[in-house]
């Protein structure tokens, strides 16, 4: 089974383009991936993944994803070799995206995310006590 989740920031603007031979749309972007855990007194440490989509979501990807939001890929891992004009090999594994997310929390007017919890309630990890029943959403 080959199958990848990640979920981190865009390094720069998706990169858009068509292959010449059937127009199919391919967009290519790195994530940047914190990793969980850092040693003590260092700072937290980020895998710089390369991921490619085809087709309709290269396509999302190209039009709504920009340099430093937060996304979430799904897909699988691939490895390709080429040689290069010199005739160096080259070896690159990258992540192909399947299914492409926005992770980060929605943005009001002024561009600032919004809190998840509102103002009021006490926040523990995005978690907040529920008093009776009747506040349940189902």
């Amino acid at each position: 089974m080959n199958k990848v989740v990640l979920m981190g920031r865009l390094t720069k603007d998706p990169e858009l383009r068509y292959t010449s031979t059937n127009n199919t749309a391919v967009c290519s972007f790195t994530l940047a991936v914190n990793r969980r855990f850092s040693r003590q007194g260092e700072e937290k440490q980020a895998d710089f993944i390369p991921v490619v989509a085809w087709d309709k979501t290269a396509e999302f990807c190209g039009k709504y994803f920009q340099k430093g939001q937060q996304v979430a890929v799904v897909g699988r891992i691939q490895t390709r070799t080429w040689d290069d004009n010199e005739g160096k090999k080259h070896y690159v594994t990258e992540v192909v995206a399947e299914e492409a997310y926005f992770a980060d929390s929605k943005r009001n007017d002024s561009g600032q995310a919004k809190p998840l919890v509102s103002a009021g309630a006490e926040q523990t990890d995005g978690f907040y006590p529920i008093d009776g029943e009747e506040d349940l959403p189902f």
